[in-house]
């Protein structure tokens, strides 16, 4: 609906809707009863004068035509059944009240049976409009015609005197109705102010996750909330090891290297250069070594990741780092294909496993990208030597990344296993079809839908 702008306020929004949408339907409802209530007063009336008229013909079968003189003469049909009616029998005409003399005495020349409408609320007479049911017999040989009537305009007034009072129930059920639904929007939008304050108490540091009792609309949000607060203190933890792990292997050869280069009594000989040069050496190794992961795990981009796409982009870095290897990628997947996973996280764990196999591979590394049913499965092989069988229970443990300091396969497995662990998969080591060691590494996929 363009006229709701659902971007202002989801206070607005629904008030912008239910209002009218209550307004309109408890008129339309005030409507139909009014037709309704038309509808059954007109069928009430057709079937009491139907009855009325059965029974003055039965007085006429059993009692004779004298008797119907005496009764309409008196009081006794407008006192039980409170309506006008009119009897001709051959030339002989009676009708009760005198009132409604005038008016049906035409309807008895007429010998045709049936209903019959008349009047004009417009004019001027005592009766203006009514509703009679006629009926033509014969009774002993000779003719004879009943009718029996009502006057419509009371019964009119009787049915607007009642509508009005529906409209006045109506518009207080309206009002209540009104007061349900803004009551009903501000409890269901109390759970929001609880969300505001459960981020507020982040923001100050009072807690480390969010832990609000809201309904289940807000529970994918939570939940996807305290999964970014659990990357993101990751992410930290990991920057601070790696940090400590940079700053403690470049403490040692920055102070030797100091303590030469402050050291004026002794020489610089060739040998002493060439020691330098190696620490200095060492040095850059690390720093680059933490460069590549960090260009690895690429920027942030949401919960949404195009497998295929990140690992073509990441193996074409390795070639260009690496142009004597060769990196290659298989896969049946469509280039477009998307795994609900983080894109950062994805890139870390092809990042880790791909800096791996291309240290230790001789010549050839292999990725592959496969879905089973609700399985993500990535599976990274080399031909380098391989890794002994009972070694793969020691790795990707948060010891072996000591390993960091010297190339290896230790490098980042235990961040990879501590991302795997998080979508709900599991990370397993064999030896490759290329006599490398083969790592695959499975996500659940409906741990993230």
């Amino acid at each position: 609906m363009p006229w709701i702008d659902t971007q202002s306020s989801i206070r607005k929004s629904l008030l912008t809707l239910l209002l009218p949408a209550a307004i309109a339907l408890m008129f339309a409802a005030w409507i139909v009863h009014g037709l309704l209530l038309e509808r059954m007063a007109r069928d009430f009336v057709e079937d009491r004068l139907q009855d009325e008229v059965a029974f003055l013909e039965h007085q006429l079968r059993q009692s004779g035509p004298d008797e119907i003189r005496d009764i309409a003469e008196g009081d006794y049909f407008e006192e039980v059944f409170h309506h006008a009616f009119a009897i001709r029998i051959g030339e002989q005409m009676h009708s009760s009240p005198e009132l409604w003399t005038e008016t049906l005495e035409p309807l008895l020349e007429e010998p045709q049976s049936g209903f019959v409408h008349q009047g004009d609320p417009g004019t001027d007479r005592a009766i203006s409009e009514f509703l009679a049911y006629r009926k033509a017999l014969t009774l002993n040989g000779r003719p004879v015609v009943i009718v029996v009537a009502e006057d419509l305009s009371t019964l009119q007034h009787s049915q607007q005197e009642l509508h009005l009072w529906t409209a006045v129930v109506s518009g207080i059920l309206l009002v209540l109705l009104l007061l349900a639904i803004w009551q009903a929007i501000r409890l269901s939008l109390r759970s929001v102010g609880r969300l505001q304050n459960g981020l507020k108490s982040l923001q100050t540091g009072a807690s480390k996750r969010l832990d609000v009792k809201a309904p289940a609309e807000f529970q994918p949000l939570i939940r996807q909330l305290n999964q970014l607060l659990d990357t993101l203190d990751q992410r930290l933890t990991r920057s601070r090891d790696a940090l400590a792990n940079l700053s403690h292997s470049v403490k040692t050869p920055v102070s030797a290297i100091r303590q030469v280069l402050e050291d004026e009594t002794r020489a610089l000989d060739p040998e002493m250069r060439q020691q330098l040069a190696q620490r200095l050496s060492d040095i850059d190794r690390q720093l680059e070594s933490e460069m590549r992961r960090s260009r690895f795990a690429g920027p942030q981009a949401g919960k949404a990741a195009k497998p295929v796409s990140q690992a073509r982009d990441l193996l074409w870095m390795l070639g260009r780092l690496d142009a004597d290897k060769n990196f290659e990628l298989e896969t049946d997947l469509a280039p477009d294909t998307r795994w609900p996973v983080e894109e950062h996280d994805l890139n870390e764990i092809l990042g880790n496993l791909l800096d791996n196999a291309g240290k230790w591979s001789r010549q050839s590394t292999v990725v592959n990208l496969a879905e089973n049913g609700e399985q993500l499965i990535i599976t990274v092989e080399d031909d380098g030597p391989g890794v002994d069988q009972h070694a793969f229970s020691t790795l990707g443990k948060r010891g072996m990344r000591l390993d960091e300091q010297v190339p290896g396969h230790g490098l980042g497995l235990a961040i990879t296993r501590e991302i795997t662990e998080r979508y709900g998969g599991g990370m397993q080591f064999s030896k490759g079809t290329m006599g490398g060691l083969r790592v695959s590494v499975t996500l659940s996929r409906a741990q993230n839908g």
